[in-house]
C-alpha cells in the first residue's frame, strides 16, 4: 500500500473568503503538482479530504487529473487538530490512498507513522506538496519513499 498525503493549496484569507477556499496561486500550484502526479503515473483508488473548502477543492484538482477509481470524498478525522493516530489505525488494505488535510494534522500523522512519535516533525510539508509513504515489505512500518513540492526553497 502507498499512502499520499497533501497539505491543501494555499488558501484565501478569512477576510477575503470566510471558508478560506484556495487562491489563484494555490489552485494555480496544486494543478502543477497534479499534473506532475499524473505525469509519473501515480494511481490511487481514493482521494479523502477534511470537508474544509479548501482541502475539497485541492482533492478535487488530484481527483480530476489522476481520476481514482473510487472517487473523492469527505473523511471524519482529517482536520487540523484531529487525533492522527485514529485515522493511522485505520489505514490498511492493498489500495493506494490520497489524503488531503491541513497542518499540524499532516505533519504528526507522518511522523506517527514514521516513527511512532506524533511530536517529532520528520517532513515540512507545502501547500499543495505531495509526501508518498510506502509500507515496508512486512507492513509494519512505514517510510517516507517521495515528495513533490510546489518549491525547492
Amino acid at each position: 500500500m502507498t499512502l499520499y498525503l497533501v497539505q491543501h493549496g494555499q488558501s484565501l484569507p478569512k477576510e477575503l473568503d470566510s471558508e478560506q477556499g484556495l487562491s489563484e496561486q494555490g489552485r494555480a500550484e496544486v494543478e502543477r503538482i497534479a499534473d506532475v502526479a499524473a505525469n509519473y503515473r501515480i494511481q490511487v483508488s481514493e482521494i479523502y479530504h477534511s470537508g474544509k473548502k479548501r482541502a475539497r477543492q485541492t482533492a478535487e484538482i488530484f481527483a480530476a487529473v489522476l481520476k481514482p477509481l473510487q472517487g473523492c470524498s469527505e473523511k471524519s478525522g482529517l482536520k487540523p487538530l484531529d487525533d492522527v493516530t485514529t485515522v493511522a489505525a485505520q489505514i490498511h488494505g492493498p489500495d493506494n490512498v490520497m489524503l488531503v488535510g491541513h497542518l499540524p494534522f499532516m505533519e504528526r500523522l507522518t511522523a506517527c507513522l514514521v516513527t511512532g512519535n506524533t511530536d517529532t516533525i520528520v517532513f515540512k510539508f507545502q501547500n499543495g506538496g505531495i509526501v508518498c509513504l510506502d509500507a515496508d515489505a512486512d507492513q509494519k512500518g512505514w517510510y517516507i519513499k517521495w515528495t513533490l513540492m510546489p518549491n525547492i526553497t
